[in-house]
């Protein structure tokens, strides 16, 4: 009888370690979804900063067991140079903002330069469609920024996540 070589592929994949990276360039892939940082209502002659969370969702699928770790950078986003701060616009305004990796908002969520940190994790994945893991993005507006004028502000962030 003739073993199909797909089926000799994958026993033979069983029995290597879980963390073989070139497994992964070969038979896993990885995606990434956001929920927003959404601010509401900003009051610049507040004492106190702004705060408020979001979500990136690091999803991962490919050979069951397989352990997969990965990054997750940031840009600067659309409207700054630096990673801290960015900057929110509205029309020509701006106003600043900065991305943390922790809600003790100690440490600037970039992408590893410049004093930025990355964020780091890995799946495990158990699942035939995938399996995900969430990591909380932390905002912060910093108070006191009362040369900025009412509008509606946004800015656009790149999440780039590299597995291996």
């Amino acid at each position: 009888m003739r073993t199909p070589a797909y089926s000799v592929l994958a026993a033979l994949l069983f029995f290597l370690p879980q963390s073989a990276s070139a497994l992964c360039t070969l038979f896993c892939s990885c995606s990434a979804s956001t929920t927003a940082v959404s601010f509401g209502n900003y009051n610049p002659l507040s004492a106190a900063s702004l705060d408020a969370s979001g979500n990136v969702r690091v999803t991962c699928g490919g050979i069951l067991g397989l352990l997969v770790p990965f990054d997750i950078a940031l840009n600067k986003g659309s409207y700054s140079t630096s990673f801290s701060p960015r900057k929110m616009a509205s029309g020509s305004n701006r106003l600043s903002y900065d991305l943390y990796t922790s809600s003790t908002h100690a440490a600037i969520w970039g992408d590893g330069s410049a004093g930025s940190q990355i964020v780091s994790g890995s799946v495990n994945i158990i699942l035939l469609g995938g399996t995900y893991q969430d990591h909380a993005v932390y905002g912060r507006i910093p108070s006191n920024q009362v040369t900025v004028p009412p509008g509606s502000y946004g800015d656009n962030v790149t999440v780039t996540v590299t597995y291996y």
